[in-house]
């Protein structure tokens, strides 16, 4: 095989296709100096009837997805691949099956270009999603806190520079996001039950039922315990109430969301108080829910923060945010090889 072939670089001809495949979307991106020309998703719906992700049928989905999202993303940037200068993938962490998925096709069509390979960490191109360029888009100074908060993770990190980045708070079981869909998958409503539950607890009492925050070291999370805590109130409400659960859905909807927005907070204040950094930016799946937006919003008048939010279509799984790791990463000579494989736990 020749030799890949780093392009030279010069303010024109910087474009990388993003390739994201670490749950259960399909997605594929194309960047150029730092502006998104295309984003496209293609989401998998079979997962709404088993109440959660399944695996097996999540990596199959994106062995269909993978060519048609990939071809929509070249033809919405009005891109031709032989003008890509590399192809940035997901390397994880995520789910074995999905990763291989993307990580194969990646690997194929760079060899098949002769163009350079990047491996990304999707946590990561979370918090690097801040540096893509939008219109009244501020990007975060170093150094910063990034909280990423998403349905398999919830991290703390002291980010220095694009890739020096330190881990200073974690969960230690569960991730913020799972607490909300099961929380919501008790309550009855459908999946993903997140989002749904976040609209519910708009028209709540976030006062109305007070649930434990859990108590572990200074700056980690856990979650476990409050959806125990949860189940068990439901359980014991519905057996005296059958009725319950329908007649207060809007406030313990509200209380689950009051209670896990104030964990989070009280853990970035530590934070805070602990590196003497009150820059702060959010990233993954669950920093679109509005309890944790308007959160930031009072931190940032009562407390003086600076915080940053990506816009919604950057928050969620995409490809976006792995394309602009893959041009900072290009820009600066970091090339993966091609022997490089998948990694379901793959940290920062």
């Amino acid at each position: 095989m020749h030799p890949i072939i780093v392009p030279e670089l010069n303010s024109s001809n910087i474009c990388v296709l993003g390739i994201e495949s670490s749950c259960d979307d399909t997605a594929a991106a194309v960047i150029q100096n730092g502006r998104i020309l295309s984003n496209v998703i293609a989401t998998q719906k079979i997962h709404e009837e088993y109440g959660g992700v399944v695996p097996e049928l999540a990596s199959r989905a994106h062995q269909q997805n993978i060519v048609p999202v990939v071809h929509q993303a070249l033809v919405k940037a009005n891109i031709d691949k032989k003008q890509l200068s590399a192809i940035a993938f997901t390397r994880g962490p995520g789910l074995m099956g999905s990763l291989l998925v993307g990580t194969s096709f990646a690997k194929s069509l760079a060899m098949g270009l002769n163009i350079p390979l990047i491996e990304v960490n999707h946590m990561q191109a979370h918090i690097l999603a801040h540096f893509i360029d939008e219109p009244e888009q501020e990007k975060p100074e170093f150094p910063f806190l990034a909280m990423t908060i998403s349905g398999g993770h919830t991290q703390i990190v002291l980010v220095k520079d694009y890739f020096e980045m330190e881990v200073i708070g974690q969960t230690l079981d569960d991730a913020v996001g799972e607490a909300f869909d099961k929380s919501a998958k008790i309550l009855g409503l459908p999946y993903p039950g997140g989002p749904v539950l976040d609209k519910l607890a708009q028209e709540g009492d976030p006062l109305a039922f007070p649930f434990p925050k859990p108590q572990v070291g200074p700056l980690d999370f856990s979650f476990s315990g409050l959806k125990t805590a949860v189940l068990y109130f439901v359980q014991k409400k519905t057996q005296e109430d059958p009725n319950f659960v329908e007649n207060n859905l809007n406030d313990i909807c509200a209380s689950i969301q009051y209670t896990i927005v104030e964990y989070l907070m009280d853990k970035l204040k530590k934070a805070v108080k602990t590196t003497g950094i009150n820059r702060i930016a959010i990233g993954g799946g669950v920093s679109a829910n509005s309890g944790i937006r308007r959160a930031l919003e009072l931190a940032s008048k009562d407390l003086g923060w600076k915080t940053y939010v990506p816009k919604f279509e950057f928050c969620t799984d995409n490809a976006a945010m792995i394309a602009m790791v893959g041009q900072l990463k290009l820009e600066r000579g970091l090339i993966s090889d091609t022997s490089v494989t998948a990694k379901a736990r793959f940290s920062l």
